[in-house]
């Protein structure tokens, strides 16, 4: 059922056992231990919605070796985690080894770090640089590991950490749902279909209620998805950035209205994100790989969306000018753009139009890193798809990097989200777990994270 193809990270030991499902409220114990947890046996939970953490084995009092559950249906993808800790002790040190990633390349290598929020202070902040490693561990048969070494600081509280920002599916309905209640006569919502778990594909159309199309001009149409990846959460912030600049009072904005019909499906993959996958839907399906021939009832979301291009694209009425799908990077740094390679210069030369006003205009933007291809491996994305289904329009992928861009920092000034932009750190790549447990003494028993 799900896609198979080989891991092009590192991979478990086949001995080991496997990781299926997430723990719920686990008390990690030490060996030989019987009774009730008592306070600072840490309780690890993961059921909750975008929650994963598949296993967590006790090293020592102070260490944890923990396990990501890989994408359901698809054991090829451990990337995503996000988990809670209770049960603590004030000032109690610990050390959280991730130890079963499934990519090798990451930009853990960078500079960035997991996130932490806790009960009373629930904007997210970043763990700092120093306590964070990403290397080859010998332990792990030299898989790569990431480990932290964390200080709770107060007993009652619960704390949740994460791969990066969160954006549950939840968020976004309630989101659409407030967006709904401000009566815009210049926006509607639909329901495209519902998904395997019946959850919402939505589509907004923004645009002026004067706006019609005449019979020597069609109505210029820009489609934007995002989220067809559940890990790649920054694609969902700068998403609701757009929706936000579209929707507000700013003459540009404004203008834009008045010229341009936009539809947007802000989440391409319901299901893979409620259920805190990395990169697939219900079923394991790497969706972005499905889109040439996309079945009804094992991928409705893209099946919905690409019918939905089709009549766009076949109507009188409209010229579909515009595509981007966003994305979010896991290894590459700042905003950039995959594209398409056509024969015809005319058109090819049209699609470059708009990197080269985002360098231009973003400064983490990168021009460098934007790439036009026609790679057979990315023949089922949506890109390559509607460059051979539609008539005309240039099809990109945007994509922000997992790290930090001004994107988000701009978006964060609009909805409270606190987005750190951590400066790249000198981290060694190899050493010993051992040499991880001296990070504790450097830890300040009074240090708090927020």
């Amino acid at each position: 059922m799900a896609d198979k193809r080989v891991d092009s990270g590192s991979e478990s030991d086949s001995t080991e056992e496997p990781v299926v499902g997430n723990v719920n409220k686990f008390a990690v114990v030490p060996p030989n231990y019987s009774g009730k947890p008592k306070k600072g046996h840490l309780i690890f939970d993961a059921c909750f919605e975008s929650g994963n953490l598949g296993r967590v084995d006790y090293i020592t009092e102070i260490e944890y070796d923990l396990f990501i559950r890989p994408d359901t249906c698809n054991p090829r993808f451990r990337v995503w985690f996000n988990f809670t800790v209770e049960n603590v002790k004030s000032d109690q040190r610990v050390i959280f080894n991730i130890v079963n990633f499934s990519k090798t390349k990451s930009l853990y290598r960078d500079g960035m770090t997991p996130m932490i929020k806790s009960t009373s202070r629930p904007k997210w902040v970043r763990i700092p640089a120093k306590y964070v490693y990403y290397y080859r561990c010998p332990d792990h048969r030299k898989n790569y590991v990431m480990s932290f070494a964390f200080v709770f600081d107060r007993e009652d509280e619960v704390y949740q950490f994460s791969y990066c920002y969160p954006y549950s599916y939840t968020r976004l309905q309630n989101y659409l749902d407030n967006l709904e209640k401000r009566n815009y006569d210049f926006l509607h919502r639909e329901l495209l279909c519902l998904t395997v778990q019946q959850r919402r594909l939505d589509l907004l159309t923004i645009a002026s209620p004067d706006l019609q199309a005449s019979a020597n001009e069609k109505l210029k149409t820009v489609l934007i998805t995002a989220r067809v990846h559940p890990g790649e959460t920054p694609s969902s912030f700068v998403c609701q950035g757009v929706i936000d600049f579209l929707v507000s009072n700013h003459p540009i904005a404004k203008i834009l209205r008045e010229h341009l019909v936009f539809k947007i499906v802000p989440m391409l993959n319901p299901d893979g994100v409620y259920l805190g996958n990395y990169r697939c839907s219900l079923m394991g399906f790497d969706l972005n790989r499905h889109w040439q021939e996309p079945s009804p009832w094992a991928h409705p979301t893209l099946y919905a969306t690409k019918n939905l291009l089709m009549e766009l694209d076949r109507n009188q009425k409209h010229d579909m000018d515009f595509y981007i799908d966003l994305h979010a990077h896991s290894t590459l740094m700042n905003g950039f753009m995959y594209g398409n390679i056509y024969d015809d210069a005319e058109r090819y030369e049209r699609q470059s139009v708009f990197p080269k006003l985002l360098c231009g205009n973003a400064e983490d933007f990168s021009l460098s890193n934007t790439n036009f291809n026609r790679d057979a491996v990315k023949a089922g994305t949506g890109r390559r798809l509607h460059t051979t289904k539609l008539s005309s329009e240039p099809t990109k992928e945007q994509h922000v990097n997992l790290h930090h861009s001004s994107v988000l920092r701009r978006f964060s000034e609009l909805t409270g989200e606190q987005h750190v932009n951590l400066h790249h750190s000198s981290i060694p790549r190899r050493f010993s777990t051992a040499h991880i447990r001296v990070l504790i003494r450097c830890l300040n028993a009074a240090r708090k994270f927020a």
